[in-house]
């Protein structure tokens, strides 16, 4: 196996910062983006799905300390869909998809500043036991929930990058 020379590591280590890439979450908890996604509020969410989505979301936005500047309005779509079907008749496979269309309001004036959707799906497998068959459905409903508020939430960053105040 070659060795690679050092001066080449070096070059490469200087050559990096030219490539244009910044760190979203330049500064931490004080910096720009992180302080922005501290002033967003979220609005009510209908149903189980909303519970868990809104949760999702005020733990990865966390807390400002001067107010709410946005408000972040959440709309869900949580359906679930058979897929695999044997000569009975009977569901094998289901798909459970969340998706979310979303607005940031700015509430100084009402307007929205962003307006965008976001979704997952995951596969459940359909068992005798039925009760395993709801667990399974619960757990994926959860797990999305998770995954469409870290894909808000990295939008949002996006934004508040390309718009500081």
């Amino acid at each position: 196996m070659k060795r690679v020379p050092k001066i080449l590591v070096a070059l490469l280590a200087l050559a990096l910062p030219a490539c244009g890439l910044k760190p979203l979450y330049a500064g931490g908890a004080n910096g720009p983006v992180a302080s922005s996604l501290g002033q967003v509020e979220i609005a009510a969410i209908e149903g189980r799905a909303g519970w868990l989505m809104a949760n999702a979301l005020r733990d990865r936005l966390g807390e400002g300390g001067t107010g709410p500047r946005y408000r972040l309005d959440v709309r869900l779509d949580d359906s679930i869909t058979g897929l695999g079907i044997r000569r009975d008749d009977a569901v094998t496979r289901e798909r459970r998809s969340v998706r979310a269309r979303y607005q940031l309001v700015d509430l100084a004036d009402g307007s929205v500043v962003l307006d965008a959707t976001a979704g997952s799906d995951a596969g459940i497998d359909v068992v005798q036991s039925e009760y395993a068959t709801i667990a399974a459905e619960n757990t994926a409903l959860e797990r999305l929930s998770l995954i469409v508020a870290d894909e808000i939430v990295a939008r949002l960053a996006l934004y508040a990058r390309a718009n500081p105040r």
